[in-house]
């Protein structure tokens, strides 16, 4: 179940709902939008259905497509109102009663930050939040973010409605993914562009993850890299506040290690050498199970404090990466001791993890032998091509760990895309149904 929110109205939550329940139903992925909205509902008007059934007529998972309308856009979709003032019913104990497999459900929750907006967000998988390009809608979208944060409830990512790019506030929040932009346009669900939009939003929820993923249970002071066989060989992961420093050869494909790393927790990625929309195609086009990173573009021109400024807005158990590390490391040698100081210093106040990439190659940077030196932990990875046309093999070892965890020995990892995509979060994004999916009945129909 994922929650569509923003605290402000008129931001376009119900508009959103039904946006994205019509674009899952385009995937061949049966959805429900359903209004937790009790004192302005409006999602039945939008969608152009009764206003009756309400979902205070769902006993069950077992009548919720009888009494489900389907939307008069899709029929593999269904809308189903909020309760009526007169109905007594507890909006959260019925919204956990929507849980039929192969369907996914989106709610459209109410504005503000009270009880009323609590209810569904405290029982949904995961929230989108929504807001428009203008700073009280922004304001309003970062209370939500706050109060999905206290209720531990995942971030999903935010969709700027009514947006012609993303808003510049939205672009600076680290750790929260940018789902993507809706344009604003007289009709967006029947509009291309707009409808392309929402697809593109469904697509990256299907294939990207950073939220639902439980890595196996080990020392609770550990943070799981999301590499399961790396993990398993270091006890559960590393310790929070470590740098890390990963050489590799720039052909060895390196990069697909670090989009990885972004799977477990959200990751501020910096990129020194492409731009921030290559590296989101690259983690988009990534067969290996990724996340959506905050990605920052440093370039060579007063790089550390650049990067400063954003590590000042890292949160407390994130991961840093830089990629590559080469740029930084033919600094001036005394700036780029200074700045490894720092970085430590703010790993271990946020808890967080860095991963330095360096790249091995004829022309060594001068300052290598200091990254090696300051990092607690040195990856170390290696491709081969065994036999003519046979695929490449990549292993990895770890020479150096400060906590006596390192292991010369090399573990053999997949970068060909072995490991199954998954949906976000789990149970919030369902595939579809080898079974023919739930067909809702007509507007007006009756239950059989």
């Amino acid at each position: 179940m994922i929650a569509i929110a923003g605290a402000k109205g008129g931001c376009g939550k119900t508009t959103t709902t039904l946006g994205l329940a019509e674009a899952f139903g385009r995937t061949g992925t049966p959805a429900l939008a359903v209004d937790a909205d009790r004192q302005l509902p409006n999602l039945h008007v939008r969608g152009e259905v009764d206003r009756e059934p309400t979902l205070a007529a769902v006993d069950g998972s077992d009548d919720l497509v009888q009494v489900a309308q389907k939307n008069p856009r899709a029929p593999n979709v269904g809308l189903l109102p909020a309760p009526k003032s007169s109905e007594q019913v507890d909006l959260a104990e019925a919204l956990e009663r929507l849980t039929l497999d192969s369907v996914q459900v989106l709610v459209d929750c109410p504005s503000g930050a009270g009880p009323d907006a609590v209810d569904p967000l405290s029982v949904a998988d995961g929230v989108i939040v929504v807001t428009t390009d203008d700073e009280r809608s922004l304001e309003a979208a970062e209370t939500t973010i706050e109060m999905a944060s206290r209720l531990g409830v995942p971030v999903l990512g935010v969709v700027g409605n009514r947006c012609s790019s993303v808003p510049d506030a939205v672009d600076s929040w680290v750790d929260v993914p940018v789902l993507g932009v809706v344009p604003d346009v007289e009709a967006p669900r029947s509009n291309e562009d707009a409808r392309a939009a929402y697809d593109e939003i469904v697509s990256a929820l299907q294939t990207k993850n950073a939220t639902s993923r439980t890595p196996p249970e080990y020392a609770d002071e550990l943070l799981a890299t999301g590499v399961d066989a790396l993990d398993r060989r270091l006890g559960g992961g590393v310790r929070p506040g470590s740098v890390v420093a990963l050489t590799a050869d720039p052909a060895s494909q390196g990069e697909q290690l670090l989009y990885q790393l972004t799977a477990v927790r959200g990751t501020l990625y910096v990129t020194t050498c492409r731009s921030e929309r290559g590296v989101d195609r690259a983690i988009e086009s990534s067969t290996l199970e990724t996340g959506s990173p905050t990605i920052r573009r440093v370039d060579r021109t007063s790089p550390f404090d650049q990067l400063r400024t954003v590590l000042g807005k890292l949160p407390d158990g994130a991961n840093l990466i830089v990629d590559v590390a080469d740029t930084l490391e033919r600094q001036d040698r005394d700036a780029y001791v200074e700045f490894l100081n720092d970085l430590e210093e703010r790993m271990v106040e946020t808890n967080s993890v860095a991963v330095l990439y360096c790249t091995q190659t004829a022309s060594t940077p001068a300052n290598r032998d200091i990254t090696t030196h300051v990092a607690d932990i040195v990856f170390d990875l290696e491709a081969t091509v065994p036999v003519t046309g046979a695929d490449v093999e990549h292993y990895l070892s770890v020479p150096k760990h400060r906590t006596d965890c390192g292991f010369s020995e090399t573990i053999e990892l997949a970068f060909d895309g072995a490991t199954d995509a998954v949906t976000v979060p789990a149970d919030a994004v369902s595939e579809s149904p080898a079974a023919s999916p739930p067909t809702f009945p007509e507007e007006g129909s009756s239950d059989d």
